[in-house]
C-alpha cells in the first residue's frame, strides 16, 4: 500500500512539474504573468472607480475590497475552465498504465492552487505593506474559504471536463452560461445592499458565498447576509461526486 501511494505521489509530483513547464514555459516571464494580470486586473479597476469618485461598498481600501472579490473569483474560474481541457491536452499521458485521469486534473489543481495562494500572498502582503490594508482578522478562516472555492473549482471543472469529452461544445456554451458570474459573485458589491428578494435570488450562486466567506474572515466587523457554508460545500462536493462518477462510467464504456 505505501509503495503504491509512493508510486502515485511520484506520478503527480512529475505531472505538476510537467505542468509548470507547459502553463508558464521555460522562462521566469511566464510565471511572472501568471501572477501580474490579476494583480493588473485589480489595480485597472480601483483607478477606473477612483476616477469616478467611488467609495469601496465596505472598509476604506478599493484595493482590498477588490481583491478578496476579484481573486477569489478568479481561482474559481481558472479551475473551472482549466480542468474543462485536461484530458484533450494530455492523452498521450494517459497511455501509460501507471498515469490516470485523476492524476493529470489532481496536477494541474494543485499546480493552479499553489499559484493563486502566492498570488494572494503576494497581493495582500503588498497591501499590508503600503498602508492600504490591515492584517485579515481570521487567517484561518480566509484559507479555508480559500480551500472551499478550490473544491468548487475542481468539482465544477471535473464536470465540465466530462460534459466536453460527450459534446465539444460545451466549451462555448460553458463561456456564455458563466459570463453572468463576474457581475454577480459580489466583485463589485455587498449583498446587504440589496432588498431582500435580489438577495434570496443572487444566494443561489455558490461562487458568492465564496467571495462572502473570504472577506468575512478578512475584515473585522462583516457580517455576511448570505454566507451559508454548508450551502457552498455541499455543491462543491456534490459536483465533485458526479464529476469523479462521470469520468469513471466514461472511462469504463471507453475501455
Amino acid at each position: 500500500m505505501e509503495n503504491v501511494l509512493l508510486i502515485q505521489t511520484r506520478v503527480v509530483g512529475a505531472l505538476v512539474l510537467r505542468e509548470t513547464r507547459t502553463t508558464f514555459g521555460n522562462s521566469q516571464l511566464g510565471y511572472f504573468w501568471a501572477i501580474a494580470n490579476p494583480a493588473l486586473g485589480i489595480a485597472v479597476l480601483v483607478g477606473l472607480f477612483s476616477m469616478i469618485g467611488r467609495v469601496p461598498p465596505y472598509g476604506d481600501s478599493l484595493a482590498l475590497f477588490f481583491a478578496t472579490g476579484l481573486l477569489t473569483f478568479e481561482l474559481y474560474k481558472k479551475l473551472s475552465s482549466s480542468l474543462m481541457g485536461v484530458f484533450d491536452s494530455t492523452k498521450g499521458l494517459l497511455a501509460y498504465p501507471l498515469v490516470a485521469e485523476t492524476d493529470v486534473v489532481l496536477a494541474r489543481a494543485l499546480l493552479i492552487f499553489a499559484t493563486y495562494i502566492f498570488i494572494m500572498f503576494l497581493f495582500y502582503g503588498t497591501l499590508i505593506l503600503f498602508d492600504l490594508a490591515s492584517y485579515p482578522r481570521n487567517a484561518d478562516q480566509v484559507l479555508l474559504a480559500v480551500l472551499a472555492t478550490s473544491l468548487l473549482g475542481v468539482g465544477a471543472g471535473l464536470v465540465n471536463a466530462v460534459l466536453m469529452r460527450l459534446w465539444s461544445t460545451w466549451k462555448q456554451i460553458e463561456g456564455i452560461l458563466s459570463r453572468p458570474l463576474f457581475f454577480i459573485s459580489g466583485i463589485f458589491f455587498i449583498p446587504s445592499a440589496f432588498p431582500p428578494s435580489m438577495v434570496n435570488l443572487i444566494s443561489w450562486n455558490p461562487v458568492l458565498h465564496c467571495v462572502e466567506w473570504v472577506r468575512e474572515g478578512y475584515y473585522p466587523n462583516y457580517n455576511s447576509v448570505v454566507l451559508n457554508k454548508p450551502y457552498l460545500l455541499s455543491i462543491a462536493l456534490t459536483l465533485l461526486l458526479v464529476g469523479l462518477g462521470a469520468e469513471r462510467l466514461y472511462r469504463k464504456k471507453r475501455i
